[in-house]
């Protein structure tokens, strides 16, 4: 998108003029990965159910990836469901899920409009078939979007994503007959989840917790960090516009 249209939408949208003035649109991060967190509690501050607040922050995932697809960012990162995700309770595991089938069915036509493409990145394959042809199907329909790359971390781990990173390295090296030697940091790059991405710029943590919880280890190697007290659920473009700002104040 040219720099002048992204200024008029911003403009436009903006809640926050003296913040959309303060920002440096040619200096915008490439990539934004955020760690989604406190729906949870938001619920519990409403005397609400725990699915309720997981509901809520459906509203946060479509503002922020339409505020970043507008602005111009090349790739958005959002950590929805982790490998150890699955200990919850039940309940809620299976809330969590359909609200992720509803999400893809009912913004496909958002993300097409908004020239988003859609991509999911973790252990896929332990997931129920109904999700994998949904995540599938919403990946396929997006293939041939040129703009925002919209990653989703389902089923996903810092760590294990490094595992299999490393087993389809080995397994290649014994086939390929490649040296320990010829291994570089470029070569683990390109068998993680996120080959061909940019690493993140910008890693947003929601909710006032100072951890990493197990999100892009190998990515977030130099990404500069932003922690917001805001819960997930709460969390809107003035907040992202918010963590740009102040991304753009620090030495890189």
């Amino acid at each position: 998108m040219p720099l002048q249209e992204i200024l008029d939408v911003v403009a436009q949208d903006s809640e926050e003029p003296a913040l959309v003035r303060s920002i440096d649109w040619t200096r915008l991060p490439r990539h934004v990965a955020i760690i989604m967190d406190g729906n949870g509690r938001w619920a519990k501050q409403r005397h609400k159910r725990r699915v309720e607040g997981h509901r809520a922050g459906i509203h946060a995932v479509r503002d922020v990836v339409e505020a970043s697809a507008r602005l111009g960012l090349e790739v958005l990162t959002l950590y929805a469901f982790s490998v150890e995700n699955w200990k919850r309770p039940k309940t809620e595991v299976s809330t969590l899920m359909a609200l992720l089938k509803r999400y893809l069915r009912l913004e496909l036509n958002t993300l097409l409009k908004n020239n988003i493409r859609f991509q999911v990145i973790g252990r896929t394959e332990e997931l129920s078939p109904d999700i994998r042809s949904e995540l599938q199907r919403g990946m396929e329909r997006t293939a041939s979007c040129t703009g925002l790359l919209f990653n989703i971390a389902l089923n996903y781990g810092g760590r294990a994503e490094i595992t299999d990173a490393v087993r389809r390295l080995v397994a290649d090296a014994q086939r390929n007959g490649r040296q320990p030697a010829e291994i570089g940091e470029e070569t683990i790059a390109s068998y993680l989840y996120t080959a061909g991405q940019p690493d993140p710029d910008l890693l947003i943590r929601t909710s006032g917790e100072l951890r990493i919880s197990n999100f892009l280890l190998w990515q977030i190697a130099y990404s500069e960090i932003w922690v917001t007290e805001v819960l997930w659920p709460d969390f809107r473009r003035r907040h992202l516009l918010q963590a740009i700002a102040d991304y753009q104040k620090r030495e890189r």
